[in-house]
């Protein structure tokens, strides 16, 4: 596992993708887009980083849902030389964890490379006019659940509602790599 950490990013548009869900759809930026913006991470099944915080990214989907603010999951790690990541295992991670909002499956690693995701879990929040306007982390849980930590990304994504922008602090994401395949 190695550790990465974000590099923090502005003015990039959103970009388009179709990429199938665990749960039988397939999703593209329209489905995800609620009126006031939406969020894309990229996590992945086995990383310590993630597992520390699914909890508080099910929490976070109810209450940016609230704000008016989409929430989706992309998963592009490689299957095969990490299988706990593979597409059936994102299923019963799914199940697991009682997560609602769309767990997305990025099979060729494209949406990452275009979005510069490098690391899980890497956080890209959006306002409505697909403008990215925040590129962090959740809060300050890193293996290490931090339960009262301050709600960063949601704190953000609320100044994102209310005024279509963020005025403050990004602090990048660390996690685990982005397990990128082996090319050919």
């Amino acid at each position: 596992m190695a550790v990465t950490s974000s590099t923090i990013l502005n003015s990039q548009i959103a970009h388009d993708f179709m990429l199938p869900a665990t749960n039988g759809k397939i999703y593209g930026l329209n489905d995800i887009a609620l009126r006031k913006g939406f969020v894309i991470a990229f996590i992945c099944n086995h990383c310590p980083y993630v597992k520390s915080i699914i909890e508080k990214l099910v929490v976070l989907d109810r209450d940016l849902a609230d704000i008016d603010i989409g929430l989706a999951c992309i998963n592009s790690n490689d299957e095969i030389e990490y299988p706990e990541d593979s597409f059936d295992m994102m299923k019963k991670f799914v199940d697991e964890h009682s997560i609602s909002f769309p767990y997305l499956r990025d099979q060729d690693q494209e949406v990452a490379k275009r979005y510069g995701a490098v690391c899980t879990p890497d956080f890209f929040g959006y306002n409505a006019d697909r403008m990215l306007v925040y590129k962090g982390r959740l809060d300050a849980s890193q293996k290490n659940n931090i339960h009262d930590a301050e709600r960063e990304l949601f704190n953000a994504m609320w100044e994102v509602a209310q005024s279509g922008n963020f005025t403050g602090v990004q602090n990048a994401s660390i996690g685990c790599s982005i397990k990128w395949k082996k090319s050919t």
